[in-house]
């Protein structure tokens, strides 16, 4: 027994201790529990040590493996859940919440009840199909914006249990200590524990061009999150310099995670088509119990069973609705989204094609969407007053330096000044270009462009660096002293930076490679080109070179600017001749906002700019009265965007947004249509777009709202051929069973014109090639039905000629015995040749067939021609003759009926001359299109 006392010791002691390690795990659960993301707000006011102590950190180790455990339970990943997303078969069923997809459900239903078995399968037919498409031609959009999403997944440096780790960016938790080196993305909201140099390109916020200085001091007051130097937020990147920063935001709880909170809250609106479609839809509902009405009231009234009078009408209000307009709908939108994706534009879901049609204002914002997101020098002006221009966009060297007046091109030192001045901007730089991307400042990237458009890039390499003296906000500039390689020469500085700060430095100036004393005439002359430099929304630098630091000699002025991408300025000029407005939103300043206003001709240069302070300062009913002269808005958050795109709608506006950044995602979901950039786009801005331009062309815009008018004015045609061919059918029935006479076509002759009336002759009208013209229309009004006054009238217009054409028919080869094969042949073939002619005349509402050209829809001939052999052979072909109760007809038969029938298509080509002769006078040129 003694021999077993340790042992009872050791199990003893073992228990305690795993008792005690037990406690101490729950404890270090419970802490662990306790910690919260801390708003950017107040970490900024932290110390380091308080910053510690709040997120249970060490700042040299990290965090434990156990530690990220227990705060990943509670914060979840570092990533955005989507709203759950839907089932594939709750997307297809959602397809079926069409009014007029119910509409023919109903009669479908109708004429189950009916015993119309045939028409019922038909109708179900035509919803699946309909469905179908629509539900394939979404997934399909759906699926290749995923793939323009599979980016790299973020990755990042985190300290963790001393080690610093390659991880995923989705892993971190609050309280990870992350490290930052240039060409970071940021993986979540940081604040600040050191930093070098750090300067953090926040554009895809703010709006703003220009990097952020980055600092890891304390900030007394915490001002709008743009003004929190020493936080930097998920998804920035890092242009400049290395940092080290705690994470107190992740996923949902970070400042990119309230943008995307904010988006999911919009709803997205209901589109012009779909609004078109539900009116049409009521209309024809309306139409068809009006029918029934009018024929159970004609047979009450001539003491006809009222059942049988009810079958009746119901059959012709079945026969009545256009089972074939969603087809055309579909397909319309379907093949309009395949010629935008040849021209690079994704669209997500099918209706947003045609609403570009109605759209009479675009926001843009202005950073890496009207402009390329890339600083340019533009402007050079040197000490001796020399004047140049420089070409060419971005950090690919592309472009020339022209002298002015002379526009003579300048190369290395064809001119000693210029090349002098090019020489500085260079040397004093620490950016890299690479693969037409620049690593470091975007300014110092814009001098090191220059350099190569002037041959003049490997100049740094003849020189030695000794030191340098950093930029800093407080001095305002830079310098490095260096010395020329394998030469005995004296030190030289070079320094860049704010001319009022370089010109304290200098006492003499540049001219033609001599340096002379500054006067201070030289001096007001700099002073009033900086001036006037700046007014144009450039932003200046000065150059200056010498041996030290007090007696520099002066040597220019370099302009440099974020320019407009290329063929926005002809874009803008386009949409502004079709009666849209283009508004630029930026975070920008004035001057820069109204220098690219004017650059890119928004508002035939008759601008008028507001700000985002101002805009806070307005009601709700006099900012939408204000915001339509507007045409630019600066110094503006995602809020002002929200503002000014809810104002517009207020006022009757169909508006679409471009954008690219996270501050542009709630706008663009609550835009009509909603349009991101491919690929400087930030994902989230893609989730919140209807449309994706994936080359980021602004001028594809353009092609998007031809393509948008264009789908309408086809709509339109197909419904004017369906409507005109259904109404005619109906009243051929209609009269003959209210008149008590025999029927002119037998049930399968109806068969037949249906197939046509739904068929390819008129699915090919929804494929007619857009009009050259048709950017030039205005955009159509929101409360435009599909069915105007004019296409009514037509619709009357030819259905009335059709059926007097085919009862004149019916009566002249109706003989007194009674109706014969001959009498069916010749008015069943009336008709439907009548249908052809008036399928013709609907390829344009406005222009005549030789305007538009016979051959140019292939398909719509084709299926002209194959209907008229398809008649052709129910008329001959002996097996089809039995079925369709016809005979042979004589050649003379056949032209009379072609003389005959083309008096719908004569008729109606005569009206279009007539319209266009009255739109002619000087008085009605407006609103002279469709």
């Amino acid at each position: 027994m003694a021999g077993a006392h340790p042992y009872a010791f050791v199990i003893h002691f073992l228990h305690a201790f795993s008792k005690t390690h037990e406690e101490c795990e729950l404890k270090i659960v419970e802490q662990e529990k306790e910690v919260t993301v801390l708003p950017p707000k107040d970490a900024c006011k932290c110390h380091k040590e308080d910053l510690a102590k709040a997120l249970k950190v060490d700042l040299q180790t990290g965090l434990s493996e156990f530690s990220v455990l227990q705060r990943r339970l509670k914060h979840g990943w570092n990533e955005f859940s989507v709203e759950n997303t839907e089932p594939i078969w709750k997307k297809y069923l959602d397809q079926f919440k069409n009014p007029l997809i119910l509409l023919l459900l109903a009669s479908a239903l109708v004429s189950v009840i009916t015993k119309e078995f045939e028409d019922a399968a038909s109708i179900a037919m035509a919803v699946l199909i309909v469905v179908t498409v629509a539900f394939i031609q979404e997934y399909r959009s759906e699926k290749s914006l995923e793939e323009l999403n599979k980016l790299v997944p973020p990755e990042c440096h985190c300290l963790r249990e001393g080690k610093l780790q390659h991880l995923l960016a989705r892993e971190l938790v609050p309280g990870d200590i992350i490290y930052l080196s240039v060409g970071d993305r940021v993986p979540a909201d940081l604040r600040l524990i050191e930093v070098t140099d750090l300067l953090v390109d926040e554009s895809s916020f703010t709006g703003e061009a220009e990097p952020c200085n980055k600092t890891d001091g304390v900030l007394l007051e915490a001002g709008d999150i743009t003004t929190l130097s020493n936080v930097v937020f998920m998804g920035t990147l890092v242009r400049y310099g290395k940092g080290k920063g705690v994470v107190i935001g992740t996923g949902e709880n970070s400042q990119f995670g309230e943008v995307f909170k904010m988006m999911q809250a919009e709803e997205t609106p209901k589109t012009p088509l779909q609004k078109s479609m539900d009116r049409l839809g009521k209309q024809l509902t309306l139409f068809s119990f009006g029918i029934i009405g009018l024929i159970m009231l004609l047979g009450w009234l001539q003491g006809k069973h009222l059942l049988s009078m009810f079958t009746i009408g119901v059959s012709l209000a079945v026969a009545a609705i256009p089972e074939g307009l969603p087809i055309v709908v579909t397909v319309t939108l379907v093949l309009g989204i395949l010629r935008m994706a040849k021209k690079r534009v994704i669209v997500k879901k099918l209706p947003i094609v045609e609403t570009l049609g109605c759209c009479n204002v675009i926001c843009s914002d202005k950073t890496g969407t009207l402009t390329a997101n890339e600083m340019t020098v533009t402007r050079l002006v040197t000490s001796d007053g020399f004047q140049a221009e420089v070409s060419g966009v971005g950090y690919n060297g592309e472009g020339n330096v022209y002298l002015l007046p002379s526009k003579e091109i300048l190369k290395e030192f064809s001119n000693v000044s210029v090349g002098k001045l090019v020489e500085a901007g260079c040397v004093v730089n620490n950016a890299i270009i690479r693969k037409n991307s620049v690593m470091g400042q975007p300014t110092e990237g814009a001098l090191i462009a220059l350099a190569m458009k002037m041959e003049l890039a490997d100049i740094k390499d003849i020189y030695v660096r000794k030191k340098e003296i950093p930029f800093s906000s407080e001095q305002k500039w830079m310098a490095v002293k260096c010395a020329l390689k394998n030469e005995d020469q004296e030190d030289i500085y070079f320094m860049k930076g704010a001319f009022e700060e370089v010109i304290r430095y200098c006492t003499l100036y540049n001219s033609g490679g001599i340096s002379l004393s500054l006067t201070p005439q030289q001096k007001a002359f700099y002073q009033q080109e900086e001036k006037q430099m700046g007014s144009s929304g450039l932003r200046v630098l000065a150059l200056a070179s010498g041996p030290e630091l007090g007696k520099l000699t002066f040597l220019g002025l370099v302009g440099i600017i974020d320019p407009p991408r290329a063929g926005v300025r002809e874009a803008v000029q386009v949409l502004f001749e079709s009666g849209v407005s283009v508004k630029m939103i930026t975070g920008d300043a004035l001057e820069t906002a109204v220098a690219i206003g004017q650059n890119i001709g928004l508002c035939n240069g008759k601008l008028k700019a507001m700000s985002g302070e101002e805009l806070d300062q307005l009601a709700e009913a006099e900012l939408s009265s204000t915001v339509k002269n507007v045409s630019i808005f600066f110094r503006t958050s995602p809020k002002h965007k929200l503002k000014i795109i809810k104002a517009l709608q207020r006022a009757g506006a169909v508006v679409a947004m471009t954008g690219d950044g996270v501050n542009d995602a709630v706008a663009l979901k609550s835009a009509d249509i909603g349009i991101a950039m491919g690929q400087a786009g930030t994902d989230v801005s893609k989730e919140a777009a209807n449309m994706i331009l994936v080359d980021d062309d602004f001028s594809t815009v353009m092609n998007a709202i031809e393509e948008g008018k264009g789908i309408f004015y086809n709509i339109k045609n197909f419904v004017r051929f369906q409507l005109s061919t259904s109404i005619s059918a109906l009243s051929l029935i209609t009269l003959s069973t209210v008149l008590n006479l025999p029927n002119p076509l037998n049930a399968m002759q109806i068969l037949w014109i249906n197939i046509i009336m739904d068929g390819p002759p008129a699915q090919s009208l929804g494929v007619e090639p857009v009009d050259r013209d048709t950017i030039k229309q205005p955009p159509r009004r929101i409360t435009d039905s599909i069915l105007s006054k004019s296409l009514i009238l037509k619709i009357f217009m030819s259905a009335i000629i059709i059926i007097s054409g085919t009862l004149f028919v019916f009566w002249k080869e109706n003989p007194k015995s009674g109706i014969t094969p001959r009498t069916t042949t010749m008015t069943f073939t009336c008709f439907v040749f009548f249908d052809l002619f008036n399928a013709l005349t609907c390829r344009s509402q406005t222009k005549m067939i030789f305007e538009i050209g016979f051959f140019r829809n292939r398909m719509f001939l084709y299926s002209v021609l194959g209907s008229f052999l398809g008649q052709l052979a129910v008329i001959y072909v002996p097996p089809l003759q039995k079925i369709f109760q016809t005979e042979n007809l004589g050649v003379l038969d056949l032209l009379f009926l072609t003389g005959l029938a083309s008096s719908v298509f004569i008729v109606s080509e005569f009206v279009k001359l007539c319209e266009k002769r009255c739109c002619r006078r000087p008085k009605h040129t407006k609103g002279c299109h469709n």
